[in-house]
């Protein structure tokens, strides 16, 4: 049915646009067209976890600390990703896995999240980061691209219909191909500053200051060669105002950020 209804769309957009569109309704088929997801919830469990065997099986790529040696570090990061989940704002906080792991490289500041709510960060964030309420920050952005189930959306517009179709019939290789676009999806504006609205929205009813992922961005303005994914995003300067903005306009009161446990707890990282 949702491929069905995906079609329909497009026909509809193709047809309307050899006509004389308003520029009313021009907007309103093409956000149609962006919320489109041919793919279900289920379909991003599944997703998400055939890209975190990918991931798990390439240690060159991505040395996933074991956590054997390091239960501390996970206990405490896991900690504050249930802080996050207990707010209860999550619309599949109890379908997707919202499983943590951590990759050792210090070079890469960057987290990441696939479908299903399955969460990787990198030990260079994490030791880029000062505070707790920053790393809560940037995990509730990352959690709000699984919520809001923007890496779906994005291969629904992206890798072509298709590929979709052949890969829902059981094609290996277009799965392949799937999960390749998956690990090297780019989301767009919107959906960042999505995401952006999602960390202060999760953070808000908490002790800790719902602006932590502003202060991500504040030390990215001082970097002198940022992060190339920052270069399609929204500016991090404009992003520092959107967080802080809706903070004051949700009148969020915390104010914790646990500077010196978490300066601690970075030192677990060797």
């Amino acid at each position: 049915m949702k491929k069905i209804v995906f079609l329909a769309l497009i026909s509809v957009f193709l047809t309307t646009s050899s006509c004389k569109l308003t520029k009313k309704a021009y907007d309103s088929t093409k956000t149609a067209l962006n919320n489109v997801n041919i793919f279900s919830p289920d379909d991003d469990i599944k997703l998400g976890l055939q890209v975190k065997k990918e991931i798990e099986s390439d240690p060159k790529k991505f040395p996933v600390l074991k956590e054997s040696k390091n239960r501390e570090i996970y206990k405490y990061i896991r900690g504050l990703k249930d802080i996050i989940l207990n707010t209860n704002k999550l619309k599949y906080k109890d379908k997707f896995a919202w499983e943590v792991k951590i990759i050792d490289d210090d070079k890469t500041l960057n987290a990441f999240a696939t479908p299903g709510g399955y969460i990787y960060i990198y030990t260079g964030l994490i030791k880029f980061l000062d505070t707790e309420d920053e790393l809560l920050g940037v995990l509730g952005h990352e959690m709000a691209h699984a919520d809001r189930r923007h890496s779906t959306k994005q291969l629904t517009k992206s890798v072509g219909l298709s590929l979709l179709l052949n890969a829902a019939l059981g094609d290996k290789q277009s799965v392949e191909q799937i999960l390749g676009a998956l690990i090297n999806l780019q989301f767009s504006r919107s959906n960042e500053s999505e995401a952006d609205e999602y960390s202060v929205r999760y953070l808000c009813p908490t002790a800790y200051n719902a602006a932590g992922a502003a202060g991500f961005f504040k030390k990215m303005l001082n970097q002198p060669t940022p992060p190339v994914f920052l270069s399609t995003h929204p500016s991090p300067k404009n992003r520092v105002k959107h967080i802080e903005d809706l903070k004051t306009e949700l009148n969020c009161k915390g104010t914790r950020t646990n500077k010196n446990k978490y300066t601690k707890m970075k030192s677990l990282l060797k």
